[in-house]
């Protein structure tokens, strides 16, 4: 669900958007591992930091929050409502899969199921987890895109 700054944003999001933009120490793992609910293991947090050995190999997830709009009259505010004309007239297969516990997005999902036509009538799902789905409820989330795929697909 594209942002277009015209939503009030949730605290969380301008937590995570201060934190990004000014903490000193930014630990890639650390935060895939907060933004889950399940504990990751020592391979796969060494796995989300092994992309990042070093601070300027970050400045790309450090500047992601700020792209974001929380103002209607941030620069991608207007690519967003753009974005969403699109979407309010969309007819193909349209899934939402999010997750029960992220505070940023929870509650999305009726929100875009609402606007887009396409939506309407798919299987949803709302998975358990966290931010990060593919590590709270893989196979759940693995099983509702391949699903919506076996049904473009006509089979």
């Amino acid at each position: 669900m594209p942002p277009t700054g015209d939503q009030p944003v949730p605290r969380a999001f301008q937590l995570w958007k201060n934190f990004a933009l000014h903490s000193p120490w930014f630990p890639i793992a650390r935060i895939i591992n907060t933004g889950s609910f399940r504990t990751l293991g020592p391979d796969e947090r060494r796995a989300y930091d092994a992309p990042f050995p070093g601070k300027k190999y970050k400045a790309g997830a450090r500047a992601f929050p700020k792209l974001v709009p929380v103002k209607p009259d941030d620069p991608a505010s207007e690519a967003n409502r753009a974005a969403w004309k699109v979407l309010e007239q969309w007819q193909k297969p349209f899934l939402t899969t999010f997750s029960n516990g992220d505070p940023i997005t929870r509650g999305g999902d009726k929100y875009v199921q609402d606007l887009v036509p396409g939506a309407k009538g798919q299987p949803h799902v709302t998975l358990t987890g966290g931010h990060f789905l593919q590590e709270d409820s893989p196979v759940q989330f693995a099983n509702a895109v391949n699903g919506l795929i076996r049904q473009m697909d006509g089979g």
